[in-house]
């Protein structure tokens, strides 16, 4: 196992920020396909190249022709996305970083991120999932404490019928909340500095606007 995060960069949206690149300082890099886009912007260089490479340009090829890769066929039962996460798994990742998730043209994929990264929560691993301006990260039957500026907005997504959920640091808390599946009760909160929650049971995501004051 590493201490050192890992970031996986795919192929969504991203845009680069301070915050991003305060988050992703140290890290090790593997890119999965299209996603190699991003690694300029981000100053990055990957120690792998992952995918079948549909998604990526002979110019971004050309550019990239250093890196090692690990090809894989079109006709496969895992997204390039998934392929590289376990590839970082088996190199000792403990934490990742899934840049470039959410967002892009692709619903499905930004949709199988997050659903993902719960189930890696669920094995034990630190996840977070960000396209620079949007950050989200998984909750369940326990406690997830983040740093957001005070006036971002922020929403629980409950996945399930949430128990116990308690929001502290916020403009809204909660105590020991009940939350029906498909309930809107905790969208649009407002950070007042570290966000912390609580859960008894359940899974959930917490997905973070830390540029986004329209809130305040």
């Amino acid at each position: 196992m590493t201490d050192s995060p890992f970031v996986i960069l795919l192929g969504g949206t991203l845009s680069v920020t301070d915050r991003l690149r305060a988050e992703i300082a140290g890290a090790r890099v593997i890119a999965a396909d299209g996603g190699m886009r991003h690694a300029a912007a981000l100053g990055l260089t990957p120690e792998v190249w992952i995918g079948d490479f549909d998604s990526s340009s002979e110019a971004l090829s050309a550019a990239y022709a250093g890196v090692p890769r690990e090809p894989y066929p079109p006709a496969k039962n895992e997204t390039d996305g998934e392929i590289a996460v376990a590839e970082a798994i088996a190199r000792g990742a403990r934490r990742l970083i899934l840049a470039g998730a959410l967002g892009g043209e692709r619903s499905d994929h930004a949709l199988m991120h997050l659903l993902h990264a719960v189930e890696l929560s669920e094995r034990g691993y630190e996840v977070m999932l960000t396209s620079g301006e949007e950050e989200a990260y998984p909750l369940q039957d326990g406690r997830l404490s983040v740093d957001l500026p005070p006036g971002s907005l922020f929403s629980v997504l409950g996945l399930d019928p949430l128990k116990g959920l308690s929001i502290d640091g916020a403009r809204y808390p909660l105590s020991a909340f009940d939350l029906p599946f498909g309930a809107s009760r905790t969208i649009s909160n407002v950070a007042e500095g570290r966000v912390t929650l609580t859960l008894e049971a359940g899974r959930a995501l917490l997905l973070a606007r830390p540029f986004d004051m329209t809130g305040a």
